[in-house]
């Protein structure tokens, strides 16, 4: 009895793969090192050769580009996904984006929705990246950034939050303040609640400031007003670093109306160079990110990676150091 030829579809169910993924490696496409390993073994094993014209057929593409943000209402991820939209477009790609509003559970399913739909890339605009979002990353077969955190064994785009949080740091004890209130969020955000909180107090201990006082806020205006309303009820530190720019906003607007002057009485700094941070009387001493930089290069790195190019495993994007005038030199 004849035996039976192997075939594309033989070759993926037996990879546990797709038989698109299977197209796109003998025809040169994108697939991970792992899977690349498996469907060779299979190869190798069973002697499979591909046809001449089933080689000649390429894995169909999409030319749609998967982007999953945690909110449209933040002025960061607002301007990175406006510059990673318009670079997707000007390569000829069509942006598809799904809001989360912050639902872990949704986030995954959109991953894998996006997925399903055969999409030729995805990016996930990341706050909090999770066992769940790792294993899920391991599993999809198509180009996967994630942009705004640092994902071991994947592709990340990322602030140097490190070392604008250890600049942060240095200056503030240039600046002689020794009573300082650092105003963070949930270490959840490895990239804004550890990693930029770890820089701005290792710059503070190379100075010999050890003694910092941490309080923990959210994201949002009106519940830091309330963190902030009960903290300087209890002190008055002569600076408050905090994490965020709208952190910082929300932090001066309880100072004013407690009739706390900024800088005399307590100095302020923030992250994230928001034109309204240079708006306020006296102008913020901020961090500004390149956040229409940081969507143009992984617009550039996706598609690098749909067409099979190296890239860096991590990337991270610069800043400006942005003095202001919210912070008074103590004597």
């Amino acid at each position: 009895m004849k035996e039976k030829k192997l075939t594309m579809k033989d070759i993926a169910q037996m990879a546990g793969v797709g038989k698109t993924t299977v197209s796109r490696y003998f025809n040169g496409g994108y697939v991970k090192d792992e899977t690349r390993e498996k469907i060779k073994k299979i190869i190798d094993k069973y002697h499979y050769q591909p046809n001449t014209f089933a080689q000649s057929l390429k894995a169909k593409e999409t030319k749609i580009i998967g982007i999953i943000a945690p909110t449209l209402t933040s002025t960061t991820s607002s301007r990175m996904m406006s510059s990673l939209d318009l670079y997707l477009k000007k390569e000829g790609y069509t942006p598809l984006i799904i809001n989360t509003n912050h639902n872990q559970l949704e986030e995954l399913r959109a991953i894998e929705k996006m997925w399903r739909m055969n999409v030729d890339g995805i990016v996930l605009v990341a706050t909090e990246l999770t066992m769940a979002h790792r294993t899920l990353a391991k599993k999809i077969d198509v180009p996967f950034v994630v942009l705004g955190q640092k994902m071991d064994d994947g592709i990340s785009i990322i602030n140097d939050d490190y070392e604008a949080g250890y600049e942060v740091g240095i200056y503030a004890a240039k600046m002689n303040h020794h009573h300082i209130v650092y105003l963070g969020v949930n270490g959840k955000d490895e990239a804004v609640g550890y990693t930029r909180k770890k820089g701005v107090l290792d710059g503070l201990k190379e100075k010999g400031i050890e003694q910092v006082k941490t309080v923990e806020t959210d994201f949002t205006f009106e519940n830091t007003r309330k963190v902030v309303r009960g903290l300087i009820k209890r002190e008055l530190p002569s600076l408050i670093i905090c994490a965020t720019d709208n952190i910082a906003l929300a932090t001066f607007k309880e100072l004013k109306e407690a009739n706390i002057k900024v800088p005399e009485t307590v100095s302020l700094i923030g992250f994230g160079g928001y034109e309204t941070s240079q708006l306020i009387t006296p102008t913020l001493c901020t961090i500004r990110f390149d956040n229409e930089q940081a969507g143009m290069i992984t617009g550039q790195t996706l598609i690098k990676l749909i067409k099979n190019e190296n890239v860096e495993a991590t990337q991270k994007i610069h800043y400006q150091f942005i003095k202001g005038a919210s912070v008074f030199l103590q004597q």
